[in-house]
Formats: structure tokens, sequence, C-alpha cells
């Protein structure tokens, strides 16, 4: 008998092996953040590649150009979640009013600094508001959302847009 119950008991365990690992907590705010911020990075790595192209201070060349390639990872990151969790890639039309409402950054100012006479600086504060944006973003996440990952990427940044804020601002003033 005892034979027999070991036998049970390990089947029993082996099939839980293959069993599926329970996913992670999710909702609409964790969806809505990521959609948003796939677009909001979108548009910060077309104003950050104008800067790694044209600023001729090799600070804010340095920054612009990392600015596009760590959001363009985070954007590879963001596609991935979404995938995985069977969401749309993008957030519906009118979508940032229900979520706060945080504007995207205006495509005309976008393209007015390609032709800026003050490149450098209007680079700059433009960024700044970008950043800031996804500052408050962040922290919209951070209060609602509900899945870990998504969460602490969130608190990550916060923290490193709120330095490059600070950083960009800086730069301003210096300049």
């Amino acid at each position: 008998m005892g034979v027999v119950r070991a036998t049970a008991v390990l089947l029993v365990l082996l099939a839980g092996c293959g069993a599926r690992a329970a996913e992670p907590p999710l909702n609409a705010d964790d969806v809505m953040f990521v959609q948003m911020m796939v677009q909001h990075h979108r548009q910060g790595i077309e104003i950050a590649g104008l800067g790694a192209e044209r600023a001729k201070n090799p600070e804010v060349r340095t920054l612009t150009a990392a600015i596009e390639t760590t959001q363009q990872d985070e954007v590879e990151m963001m596609l991935r979640w979404l995938h995985d969790w069977e969401q749309p890639l993008r957030a519906g039309e009118h979508a940032h009013d229900h979520h706060g409402g945080l504007p995207e950054t205006d495509a005309e100012r976008i393209r007015a600094l390609r032709t800026s006479r003050h490149f450098e600086r209007d680079l700059l504060n433009l960024l700044i508001a970008h950043q800031d944006a996804a500052v408050r973003m962040a922290q919209a996440e951070a209060a609602s959302g509900v899945n870990p990952d998504a969460k602490a990427w969130a608190e990550r940044v916060e923290t490193s847009r709120r330095g490059q804020v600070e950083l960009m601002t800086k730069l301003v003033k210096d300049s």
C-alpha cells in the first residue's frame, strides 16, 4: 500500500510541473499606460533623434542619443508586454481623455523644431515638457496599475525622467 500511495503522490506532483504558472494581475490602467507610453516614446525617439543629429553641445548630443536608444528598447519591451497580455498595441481614439487627459506632444511643435533657429534651446524645452508628461503618466500607473512589472517600470521611468528634466533644465539655464 505504501508504494502505491507514494507513486500516486509522485504522479500528482509531476502532473503539476507542467501546469502553467498563474498570470500576474493586470488591469485596464496597466494596458492603457503601456499603450499610451508606446506612442509617447515614439514621439520621444523622434525628438531625441533630432537632437542626436543636430545638437552642437556634446552633452546635449550624448543625452539625446541615450534617450533615443533607451526609449527604443523600452518600446520593444512594451510591445512584447501587450502581445503577451493579448491586448491591442494602440489605445483607442480619445483614450487620453479617459486616463488623465495627458496630451501628446504636439506634432506641430516637433515639425517646428526641425527648422528652429534656436535649436538646442527649443529641443531642450520640448524634451523637458515631453519627459515631464512621462513622469505624470508613470505616477498614474503607480497609483492605479496592478501589474508588478508595469508598476516597477513606471517607478523607474518616474525616477529617470525626473533626472533628465533636472539635467535639461540646467542645460537650458547654462546656455
